[in-house]
């Protein structure tokens, strides 16, 4: 099946991540200039940033956030380990029709599992695929346990597929990121003794891999929302996620698509590679572990270098770069919504 994917209305625009506390950002002439202590360090054409995300309430030039809302460049501020704290909205857009769609889908429990049911699909295969990988690469390192967690998910997929309901499909889907976390140590392959995964901790994370995990999360979730807004749709109303003041709930629906591909592997490479050390992390009085400025910014710049690779998008059978993913699932939402194709198509990773 075919389907037009608009790729020559949509570039990919880059992310500008401003992460020091000295930071002042502001327009000049047709660019945007970042400057630490008066001293600009960064200038980019205004053309070529598509979203802002501050980590802490950083200082933004009004003419800068005035430029920004006329022109759907979306200003985002962070918490400095990742956690949504608002965003700044110009004028609304968006596609009324399309919204009422998605709200009616939203109310009705059948509609809304049609399209969590492949999600959720989506995110068990690509989990999956991750071991299996992991495996292929280290046969002769790689517990059995690993095996039998990829055999194990192999299987519930298939029930997946089968739910009739959606507290039965979210049993499932809680069931195999159980499965998966407790073999995702396995797959650290330096560093071990510094970076121990027993079980994934959200808030706070309490060690230094579920920080990454975290961190990685949200700035994936802030790409999502993103581009579900810049479709049209809303980012508050999902399907699989329960409405909640404050919430996301279709950005981290769409999200679960990418945390294996555009979290767990970038996490497991930096530690791998030992781009992030032991040092890098700080433990808390509470028992919460934060990540240095440094790390952060390493962070970053390996998110931001993976969104710039190229895939073969596994639907539409067309190059991309990883970063237009988002923006591809978020179109194809839309036209399943719209009624333009009768089933929505996931991300699988190949």
């Amino acid at each position: 099946m075919c389907v037009p994917t608009e790729k020559h209305m949509k570039k990919h625009l880059n992310t500008l991540y401003i992460t020091s506390d000295d930071a002042y950002v502001h327009k000049e002439r047709e660019t945007f200039v970042v400057e630490v202590n008066n001293e600009k360090v960064f200038q980019a054409p205004v053309h070529s940033i598509e979203n802002i995300v501050c980590f802490g309430f950083k200082a933004l030039s009004p003419p800068l956030m005035a430029f920004c809302a006329e022109n759907n460049v979306g200003i985002s501020y962070l918490s400095e380990n990742g956690k949504f704290l608002a965003r700044v909205y110009g004028a609304q857009h968006g596609n009324v029709l399309l919204r009422k769609a998605q709200y009616a889908i939203s109310d009705n429990e059948m509609e809304s599992l049609a399209i969590a049911r492949p999600i959720i699909a989506a995110k068990v295969a690509n989990y999956r695929n991750l071991l299996l990988r992991h495996q292929r690469n280290h046969p002769n390192e790689c517990p059995d346990t690993v095996d039998s967690a990829a055999t194990i998910m192999g299987r519930r997929l298939t029930d997946i597929q089968k739910s009739q309901s959606l507290n039965e499909l979210r049993g499932h889907e809680g069931e195999c990121a159980n499965i998966y976390f407790s073999v995702l140590s396995s797959l650290i392959t330096s560093q071990q003794e510094d970076f121990t995964f027993t079980q994934r901790s959200k808030r706070p994370p309490l060690d230094p891999a579920n920080a990454l995990l975290s961190f990685l999360y949200a700035i994936l979730a802030n790409d999502v929302r993103s581009a579900l807004e810049t479709t049209g749709l809303d980012p508050q109303v999902g399907f699989l996620h329960q409405l909640r003041s404050g919430r996301p709930s279709l950005a981290l629906d769409i999200m679960e698509e990418f945390r294996a591909y555009l979290g767990d592997r970038i996490m497991l490479n930096l530690i791998n590679l030992k781009q992030v050390t032991k040092s890098d992390f700080e433990i808390r009085e509470s028992g919460e572990v934060r990540m240095s400025d440094q790390a952060r910014k390493t962070v970053i710049a390996a998110y931001q270098k993976r969104k710039q690779e190229e895939i073969t998008h596994p639907f539409l059978d067309e190059k991309m770069t990883i970063g237009l993913l988002p923006h591809i699932q978020a179109q194809l939402l839309a036209r399943y919504i719209r009624g333009d194709i009768t089933e929505y198509p996931p991300f699988y990773v190949k």
